[in-house]
C-alpha cells in the first residue's frame, strides 16, 4: 500500500470511496463526499491524502484548519476519513490518519480535533478535554483533541464552513 497526495485524476475515486464508506452508518447523514468536494473547492483542504494498492485508490483522509473561538490558532480537524468497505478493518485508516498526522505536524500545527468514535481514535492518542468542544456533535465525548504540545486551547472548535452546506 502506498500514501500519497491526492492529484486531479483522484477526485472521482475519492468521491465514490467516500460514498461508499459512509452508506448505511447511522452516524451519517450521507453528505461527507459533499465536504470533501467543497472543502477542495474553498481551497481550505490542508492535507488530502490517498491509499493506493495496486495503482487502485482504496481510501482518502482530509485535513483542514478550524477556528477557536473564531480564530485561527494552529490547529486543524480531520474529516472525513474513508476506506472501500470491503477493505476496512484492515489498517488503511489508520496509515492514512498517522501519515497526515505526521503532515500537519510538519507544516507546525498545534494539534487536532475530530468528531469520531473514541474506541477507534483513543490509539492514536485523542482524548475528550472538556474545555474544548464542539456544538455539532450529538455527545460530547465523540468530540477530541489531540494537542502536538501540552496545551488545548478552551472554547468553540468549529470546522471549515465547508462541513455545514454550501460555501
Amino acid at each position: 500500500m502506498k500514501i500519497r497526495t491526492e492529484t486531479p485524476q483522484d477526485i472521482k475515486a475519492i468521491e465514490e470511496i467516500t460514498i461508499a464508506a459512509f452508506d448505511g452508518k447511522w452516524y451519517s447523514d450521507q453528505t461527507e463526499y459533499l465536504v470533501v468536494n467543497r472543502l477542495r473547492e474553498a481551497g481550505a483542504m490542508s492535507v488530502s491524502l490517498v491509499a493506493e494498492i495496486d495503482g487502485k485508490v482504496v481510501g482518502h483522509i482530509a485535513f483542514s484548519v478550524v477556528t477557536i473561538n473564531g480564530e485561527d490558532k494552529g490547529w486543524y480537524g480531520i474529516g472525513p476519513v474513508s476506506v472501500l468497505p470491503e477493505l476496512q478493518k484492515q489498517g488503511i485508516g489508520s496509515k492514512l490518519i498517522q501519515a497526515g498526522l505526521s503532515l500537519i505536524r510538519e507544516k507546525g500545527a498545534k494539534g487536532c480535533v475530530l468528531e469520531g468514535d473514541p474506541e477507534y481514535y483513543q490509539r492514536f492518542g485523542f482524548k475528550n478535554h472538556p474545555g474544548s468542544f464542539y456544538e455539532g456533535t450529538p455527545d460530547p465525548k465523540y468530540f477530541m483533541a489531540l494537542p502536538f504540545y501540552d496545551h488545548v486551547p478552551n472554547g468553540k472548535v468549529e470546522f471549515h464552513k465547508a462541513f455545514y452546506g454550501a460555501i
